[in-house]
Parts: structure tokens; sequence; C-alpha cells
């Protein structure tokens, strides 16, 4: 019985996990600070989705490279694990650094609406 692809559905499982968890965190955060929110939580709550929006945008990117096979499916996963806490600290950077502007953009039109 060959179990080679369960390797690989387990680990598309847990990054579509990962993603969700992200997604509902940002939600609950979003729903807890916008109940009498000021500017500076507002402006929190752009730089977490354009954090979540950077990553999900550098991890499609990730998938045009193609990945080394490693010996053993444990390394594989743990390799990827790696991977994604490293993208996931590289959008939180560039959002902190203010380049992309996205959270500026974001709130500007929530104020404007609000």
């Amino acid at each position: 019985m060959d179990l080679s692809g369960l390797s690989s559905i387990y680990t598309d499982y847990m990054k579509t996990t990962a993603d969700n968890q992200n997604l509902e965190k940002l939600k609950a955060d979003w729903q807890k600070k916008s109940k009498g929110t000021d500017d500076e939580q507002l402006m929190d709550a752009c730089k977490q989705f354009e954090a979540y929006f950077v990553e999900q945008m550098f991890k499609e990117m990730q998938k045009t490279v193609p990945e080394e096979e490693y010996s053993s499916a444990s390394t594989q996963n743990m390799v990827g694990y790696y991977r994604d806490n490293m993208l996931q600290e590289m959008a939180k950077m560039s959002t902190e650094n203010g380049e992309l502007g996205l959270a500026q953009m974001l709130y500007e039109q929530m104020k404007l609406n609000m």
C-alpha cells in the first residue's frame, strides 16, 4: 500500500488549517476592535490586514519556486513550517515599514465611512 501521497495531503491540510486560523483571528480581532474603535486601534487592524494580505501574496509567490525533495516526510514538514513562519514574519516587517501603503489607504477609507 503506497502512503507517499499522505504526507503532501497532510501538509496541505495543515497549511489550510493555519490559514483559516489566521483569518479567524483577524476577524475576531477586527470585531473586538470595531467596538469603540479609536484611530490607533483602527490603524492596527488595517496593518494586520495588510500583513495577512502580503503573507498570502508571498505564499503564492513561493509556489512558483521549485521545492527541494527531502529524505523524510518529517523533514519536509518542518521545512514547510519554518518557511511559513518566515513568510509570516517577513509580511509583518514589510507592513511595519509602511512601504506598501495598503494599511494607510484602507485606514483612510474606513475613517471616511465611519
